[in-house]
């Protein structure tokens, strides 16, 4: 963060200084886990629906945090104000006001939020310091966390946007005020929540309507709603995909061992990339984060180079562990029927190359809506149609409800069980060269049932 004063972080946020010294300066960082305070934090105490921040305060203040914004009364040093979540937003605007040179990348986007952030930081890093989110912190709460962490030295800061209701990302912007602005794709994620996809990219375009003149929009070519934004006066437009139409454009792909080798296209000329992520979905992902850095002057050299050496940076996302001749994906960070659908093409892929079994351990899409059966059975039908051998489903049975439970002519099997500790029994029929997929949305907790399996079967992670 800046420095300021106590004194001056109390008047930006309405509140008022108490049993400290309000001219006693600071650039501390705000943290909400009082196990993660350190002497250059300042702890933010929410009041949540099961846990107070305001009974972790004399221990995030023992931990060294100079200081907590708090709503209640304290005996530790504060700056008291009505709400600690509109306290850090204001500070968080002011910050990001005073911070004239810093660049503010925002994404947002059905899918691929996450791991655009993640290529694009290590892009980015090797031109200045770059802030970025560790996790998915990408609502109202996480972009002032965000925003507070970058201070003078910081070139580029990196913004996802997450929204559940329309005004949700315009609200973030204000915030973040970004340059660029990123639409990956609009797909079916929270279709439950808003209604229909027509009203998701209305959400989604709100990133595009808080850009200013002189700033840009990216816009991805992988569904109708997204590259037909429309882009306020001053902005400039860049699209991004496989045809001759985008300014940044993967040409010559190929697929090797489930990973895309392909040519970046941009203005600047032409570079080959070798992704060391899995699956083809990574491409629309890569893209996003070349069409950023080019727009920031970055040579294509860099990014080809950066593209090429990225790992996997945040847990659960398409992570490829080997339990002896056993290949496990495990993608259960989250689920919708569009990563759904790349994950078991991915799979499909995998083990057409290794000549082994692939198995789909699949759970429940959350926040579907009415539509939850019909994206569900057609999760199930696409399993079988690109020859999934065997389809597990965990949890709920309309992955198979158009399927015949015997064989449908695809997928060779289809399972069933009521739950994951159920689904343990798949294991015992796992066999050399197996390759097996684990995925459904976050509340699902399909990572305990990845690691149940990694330690039945015993991991050697590659």
């Amino acid at each position: 963060m800046i420095n300021l004063t106590l004194n001056q972080i109390a008047q930006i946020v309405d509140g008022l200084v108490i049993n400290a010294d309000g001219t006693k300066s600071t650039n501390a960082s705000p943290v909400i886990n009082s196990n993660l305070a350190t002497n250059k934090t300042f702890f933010a105490a929410f009041s949540g629906n099961n846990v107070d921040g305001h009974d972790y305060v004399n221990a995030a203040i023992s931990n060294g945090a100079q200081f907590a914004l708090v709503s209640k009364d304290c005996s530790a040093p504060a700056i008291k104000v009505s709400d600690v979540q509109e306290a850090l937003s204001k500070l968080a605007q002011h910050v990001r006001n005073q911070l004239t040179t810093l660049k503010v990348i925002g994404i947002t986007g059905s899918q691929g939020k996450t791991t655009t952030k993640d290529l694009l930081r290590h892009i980015l890093s090797v031109s200045g310091e770059t802030i970025a989110p560790e996790e998915s912190l990408n609502n109202e709460l996480g972009v002032p966390l965000l925003i507070l962490r970058c201070s003078e030295t910081t070139k580029y800061c990196i913004v996802e946007m997450g929204a559940r209701h329309l005004g949700d990302i315009s609200h973030l912007a204000k915030i973040a005020e970004p340059h660029i602005g990123v639409v990956l794709t609009v797909g079916k994620a929270h279709v439950g929540e808003f209604g229909s996809r027509e009203i998701i990219a209305k959400a989604k375009s709100e990133l595009i309507s808080a850009l200013t003149d002189g700033g840009t929009a990216i816009l991805g070519t992988y569904d109708e709603f997204t590259p037909n934004m429309s882009v306020p006066t001053g902005v400039k437009r860049i699209l991004f995909g496989e045809s001759q139409k985008c300014e940044v454009r993967a040409a010559d792909i190929e697929v090797r061992e489930g990973r895309a080798h392909f040519d970046l296209v941009t203005s600047d000329g032409r570079a080959a990339v070798s992704l060391q992520l899995i699956g083809m979905h990574q491409i629309a992902n890569a893209l996003a984060a070349a069409a950023v850095a080019t727009a920031l002057n970055i040579p294509i050299e860099t990014i080809s180079a950066a593209l090429s050496t990225a790992e996997n940076a945040s847990k659960w996302r398409m992570e490829i562990s080997q339990m002896g001749e056993v290949t496990l994906i495990n993608d259960s960070y989250n689920a919708n029927p569009e990563s759904v659908a790349a994950a078991l093409r991915t799979l499909a892929l995998i083990s057409q190359e290794t000549g082994g079994v692939s198995w789909a351990i699949l759970g429940k899409m959350q926040e579907l809506g009415e539509s939850s059966t019909i994206e569900h059975a057609a999760i199930g039908r696409l399993a079988s149609e690109i020859g999934i051998d065997n389809l597990v489903a965990v949890g709920i049975k309309d992955f198979l409800a158009d399927l015949d439970q015997k064989n449908d002519g695809g997928a060779g099997e289809v399972h069933y069980f009521e739950s994951k500790s159920d689904a343990m029994a798949i294991v015992e029929h796992f066999a050399p060269g197996d390759v097996v997929l684990v995925k459904a949305s976050r509340s699902e907790e399909f990572n305990l049932l990845a690691d149940s399996i990694k330690e039945k079967l015993g991991e050697v992670t590659q």
